[in-house]
């Protein structure tokens, strides 16, 4: 069922008291062994094989609670797989495991890329930078065994490095704000955000269409067929010309709020990481500031939220969707009031959603069941509820919080949910939804 209808006939889930925390936390610690690898922790053990990017940085928010050693291996893994540029990839491969994701290490061929570590495999494409951010929160849960490994001072060089490919070769448009190439780098493969670029994206890819993802979703809640052809196409564009981001006629750079909203809080938590290293920390805190004002390019009044901009033709997209409210994590926000105002109006919570959905639920072509084009997301509505705990809103912060830790209990830790009834859609045992629901649980409760 799509779009545009009345919510109160789905609101059947009750909310999250009874709950036993600790039941969520250990199911949630058990999904999150289950799905470790030596030195890693795949998202899901068939849909996602290998180290995804902004996956690792939620999984290991919510491992440092049972384990902040192993958090930091996570990181250090991804760290592993730097180029030589600052980028951290946006996945990691398994080799043993490439016939069973695509499109793969084979794809990519990254070891024969100027700039790309030659000790692993991985894909040339990047995710949301939230990185910096966990790694501040896995000192905080042991400073003391992060010193006697020196997690700081090996993490932080490596996000300097990251931090600066991103300001740097991706601000394409000069204004402040990094670019996507790709929408898989949004973390928000299918969203609205980009159907308008997407339809000038020819889907004629040379690349077989392999879909060993439709061996673990349903595939009317995964992107279609065509839809792969045209991210095909990008990806191996983008490979073909050395991901070296100088394609003077590429097609696709979009300026994404929940990207450059992440930036900016990784920003600030690289401030704090150098403050605790002794080292100069304003410097963090002014680019944090110039991204987030540069932000204020992508607010769109009439929507009461952010939207991305096509960085080729300077049009901000008229739609909104759970990135446009992300910069409500950003301190001092401007628009606070009015992004509250919409994220608990008719788009989003206002028809008594229990998580937060990825699309603007009176849109005619939401659909609750679809990937990112309604569905809530547990990394999604754990920012929002970050976001609300920092303006005061506790209450809403932990009405959310709670529901995150039941509804992933209750279903298996599923990839994503129907915002209202809670249905489950997508994998299940999905490593972030376990990490995040072990995170809320440890936040609401004295465990």
């Amino acid at each position: 069922m799509s779009g545009g209808h009345t919510r109160d006939a789905r609101m059947a889930a009750p909310d999250a008291r009874g709950a036993d925390p600790r039941r969520i936390a250990a199911l949630g610690t058990a999904v999150l062994e289950a799905n470790w690898r030596t030195t890693h922790t795949v998202p899901a053990p068939g849909l996602y094989p290998h180290q995804w990017s902004w996956d690792s940085s939620f999984i290991a928010v919510g491992l440092r609670r049972v384990s902040p050693r192993r958090a930091g291996q996570e990181m250090d893994a991804l760290f592993a797989g730097q180029w030589d540029d600052g980028r951290l990839p946006q996945i990691v491969f398994d080799p043993h495991r490439d016939q069973d994701y695509a499109p793969g290490a084979s794809f990519w061929q990254s070891t024969s890329i100027p700039g790309a570590p030659r000790h692993a495999e991985t894909a040339g494409l990047v995710q949301p930078p939230n990185h910096a951010w966990a790694v501040w929160k896995i000192h905080q849960a042991d400073p003391a065994e992060s010193r006697r490994r020196s997690f700081l001072e090996r993490s932080y060089p490596k996000l300097v490095r990251w931090h600066g490919y991103l300001t740097g070769r991706r601000d394409r448009r000069g204004s402040g704000l990094a670019c996507i190439v790709h929408p898989w780098e949004s973390g928000t493969d299918n969203s609205p955000l980009w159907d308008d670029v997407m339809a000038r994206i020819p889907d004629d890819c040379r690349t077989p269409l392999n879909r060993p993802d439709l061996q673990h979703a349903d595939a009317g809640e995964r992107p279609s067929q065509k839809e792969y052809g045209k991210y095909f196409w990008m990806a191996e564009r983008y490979r073909d010309h050395g991901c070296d981001d100088e394609d003077r006629d590429y097609p696709f750079l979009m300026e994404d709020p929940l990207f450059n909203t992440l930036l900016a809080v990784s920003e600030l938590a690289l401030a704090d990481i150098a403050a605790e290293l002794g080292l100069p920390a304003g410097v963090h805190r002014e680019r944090a500031q110039r991204t987030a004002e540069a932000l204020e390019q992508l607010y769109v009044p009439e929507l009461g939220c952010y939207s991305a901009r096509d960085a080729i033709t300077g049009a901000v997209v008229r739609k909104a969707t759970v990135n446009g409210l992300m910069p409500l994590l950003l301190p001092g926000q401007a628009h606070a009031d009015e992004l509250i105002a919409t994220l608990n109006g008719p788009r989003f919570l206002g028809g008594g959603a229990l998580m937060v959905p990825s699309y603007d639920a009176t849109a005619e072509d939401h659909n609750p069941a679809l990937y990112w084009r309604g569905p809530a997301w547990f990394n999604m509505t754990w920012l929002v509820a970050e976001a609300l705990d920092r303006l005061g809103r506790t209450g809403q912060a932990d009405f959310l919080r709670g529901n995150i830790g039941r509804l992933a209990a209750e279903h298996d830790f599923p990839e994503y949910v129907d915002p209202w009834t809670g249905a489950a859609h997508g994998t299940r045992s999905f490593s972030w939804t376990a990490a995040l629901a072990l995170e809320t649980t440890y936040q609401r409760s004295a465990l």
